[in-house]
């Protein structure tokens, strides 16, 4: 049976992207149909030999970097792909994905990372960090999302099986769809962070550097202890105010290969963590090296950290909270092997497994 995989749109290589990769070595033979792809060339090994069909989108005026503008336009795109000849579609969704037409003879499976989250509950985070919450520029950002709003929830019935990436993301389906839906947690790939157990007198943070994110949250809590000392890891919009909130107990590295991340992770005391994500690789990844996470207690972290065993949680976005949270870090024994294992369970095979049990249910 012909397999297609709608994915949302292929721009960088990311959390979305490596179950992607999963998914094609699971269906060696699928066709992807994408928004656009503009994926750099030293990331798209794990394409090759794979038919990509993108939305025309991908020939409008600088959609290869301003790609997000053309937001209103992308349900009308994502309903263009004639996907008549698969028996199987399986959309890779956090956005639109899941918005193509099938049929009745056809199974559409929605993988999905999140329901549109700046058109739900986190509309108005979004709007506020966008500037976008006054004014005429305002109102119309609104509107737009509030059709988006009509458009996503009815796209929803096109949906045979959601699959939800953790808990936290099956309730959020459930409170925007009224879908039920199977957890399948991403693949980590735990096996390229080796188990360190000399841990170093640092804790460190790494990230993309955006709002929703919360380094400069991370970065005040720890100019307030100023004996303790935190390396940041990461680039992005905010880094020059982020820069300014910095101690002289802080030290801002800016993006760093992978090899550099891996070796700061291993050796880190503790690795921070204050957003609130879906599922969170990156603290699974700190666990792999058998490094103890301190994280917000929402979200996805609530599912992959272990309180008291691989971390410990915070539970309000602040510095008194993280501040608190590090001392009752430090009271606490850690073991490392310990850590390692609960990451262990978000690995690859799990991931496969997993899925591939699923997509059994769904057949019958």
């Amino acid at each position: 049976m012909k397999i297609a995989i709608i994915h949302d749109w292929l721009t960088v290589y990311a959390g979305a992207e490596k179950v992607l990769e999963q998914l094609l070595k699971l269906y060696p033979h699928a066709d992807i149909f994408t928004v656009v792809d503009f994926l750099p060339e030293k990331d798209r090994a794990f394409l090759e030999g794979h038919k990509i069909t993108t939305s025309f989108i991908q020939k409008l005026p600088f959609a290869k970097a301003k790609y997000r503008h053309y937001l209103p336009l992308m349900p009308l795109a994502i309903e263009q792909f004639d996907l008549s000849d698969y028996g199987i579609v399986l959309s890779s969704s956090h956005a639109v994905a899941k918005g193509v037409i099938t049929g009745p003879n056809q199974q559409h499976i929605s993988l999905c990372y999140s329901p549109i989250r700046y058109a739900w509950d986190l509309q108005h985070q979004y709007l506020r960090e966008s500037g976008l919450d006054h004014g005429i520029k305002g109102w119309f950002a609104k509107y737009l999302l509030h059709k988006i709003r009509l458009w996503d929830y009815r796209t929803a019935n096109g949906v045979d099986h959601f699959i939800a990436i953790s808990e936290f993301i099956a309730r959020r389906i459930w409170k925007v769809y009224r879908r039920e839906s199977i957890v399948v947690y991403p693949p980590v790939d735990v096996e390229a962070f080796e188990l360190w157990s000399q841990k170093e007198d640092f804790y460190l943070t790494a990230s993309r550097m955006v709002p929703y994110k919360k380094i400069d949250l991370i970065v005040e809590a720890f100019r307030a202890m100023p004996d303790k000392k935190l390396i940041v890891i990461g680039d992005g919009p905010d880094f020059e105010k982020i820069k300014t909130k910095a101690g002289a107990n802080v030290i801002l590295m800016g993006y760093q290969p992978f090899e550099v991340l891996r070796d700061h992770m291993q050796r880190a005391r503790a690795f921070v963590f204050a957003a609130e994500e879906d599922f969170g690789i990156t603290p699974v990844e700190a666990q792999s090296c058998g490094t103890p996470v301190i994280a917000y207690g929402r979200g996805g972290a609530l599912e992959t950290v272990a309180d008291g065993k691989s971390g410990v949680f915070f539970n309000t976005q602040d510095i008194q909270s993280i501040n608190e949270a590090v001392k009752r870090f430090e009271t606490l024994s850690w073991d490392a092997a310990q850590v390692r294992e609960n990451a262990l369970k978000f690995g690859v095979d799990h991931f496969i497994n997993r899925l591939q049990h699923t997509m059994r249910i769904f057949e019958k």
